[in-house]
């Protein structure tokens, strides 16, 4: 039995899990969660502790470690390049620290949307494709990109940055960009498309109960929109829209056999599904629409967990 460390690297937490691979099946052995430190001297110093803590506790020497990290980085010189979501971490060498930590074991740094994109293309909806998408449709909008059985990543490591494509010259900002694909279809962007429409639906004498939480999110649109709130239905249409617009793109361009979606395609699927379904219909190439299947991530909300397994088993 192969064992390996799995790092997972956010801007509010950490997780560092020790796993091995099981009939196929990945499983996470033992895991220590904590709040990301301020700072990359804090934060390296935490990681590595639980990474020699539980290379300790593995039956066997570790056989490789994986991090999974928001960019930018460079997986080859393996540095974080100053993450938006990790101020101060400035070219930080996390690879070496972490290989010294598990005893000299291959480590590889991979940013999130890619490491999640192998995880599922391993264990999960993509597993026995040669070309398969991974987006995560969180907090923000990346993708991961295995083209011909191999994954993508460009030779800045930005192959798969696809919150960046504007699909409207207006709407909520997302990725540095007003109307991009990150803008209507994110977490933030939802909240943003939300509240920029809510003055205007209240003035018509409409009721929702979105104008009386204390804070409009992604979570209290959808939890509304199932309950059949007429203002958050509309915003999770347009979602819907954009997201197969989208879509649509990049099965022109890629030619995949399956598109996964995680986070809030994963929770909100019977919503979205019908609307991303009617569009790609209108604006994808029908030969090429009709090889792809549009899923949600099998591996569920576990693709996190996961992540930096996959990236050690290289």
């Amino acid at each position: 039995m192969k064992y390996y460390i799995g790092v997972d690297i956010g801007g509010t937490k950490c997780a560092v899990s020790l796993g091995c691979e099981q009939d196929g099946k990945p499983v996470v052995l033992e895991k220590i969660r904590f709040a990301t430190p301020a700072g990359p001297e804090k934060g390296v110093t935490e990681l590595v502790k639980a990474a020699e803590e539980l290379s300790r506790k593995s039956p066997e020497p570790i056989t490789g470690a994986g991090i999974s990290c928001g960019g930018p980085l460079s997986s080859k010189r393996g540095l974080l390049l100053s993450p938006p979501n990790l101020p101060g971490w400035d070219e930080v060498d996390i690879v070496t620290p972490i290989r010294q930590a598990v005893g000299g074991a291959p480590t590889f740094l991979q940013n999130d949307a890619n490491a999640c994109a192998l995880a599922e293309w391993r264990w999960g909806a993509g597993r026995g494709t040669e070309n398969m998408i991974f987006l995560t449709f969180g907090t923000g909008m990346g993708a991961g990109l295995i083209v011909n059985g191999r994954l993508l990543s460009g030779i800045t490591d930005s192959a798969g940055e696809v919150g960046h494509i504007r699909l409207a010259e207006d709407g909520p900002e997302g990725f540095y960009k007003h109307g991009s694909f990150e803008g209507f279809c994110s977490g933030g962007g939802m909240a943003k498309l939300a509240v920029s429409r809510l003055p205007e639906f209240l003035a018509s004498g409409k009721k929702t109960v979105l104008s009386e939480v204390e804070s409009i999110t992604a979570q209290a649109i959808g939890e509304a929109a199932v309950a059949g709130d007429e203002f958050a239905l509309g915003i999770m249409r347009t979602t819907g829209y954009y997201l197969g617009q989208g879509l649509s793109i990049l099965i022109d361009i890629l030619n995949p056999e399956v598109i996964v979606i995680g986070s809030i395609y994963l929770r909100q699927q019977a919503l979205l599904e019908p609307v991303v379904k009617e569009v790609i219909e209108k604006e994808a190439l029908p030969h090429a629409a009709a090889a792809c299947k549009i899923l949600p991530a099998g591996l569920g909300e576990q693709v996190g967990d996961f992540a930096g397994l996959s990236v050690a088993l290289g």
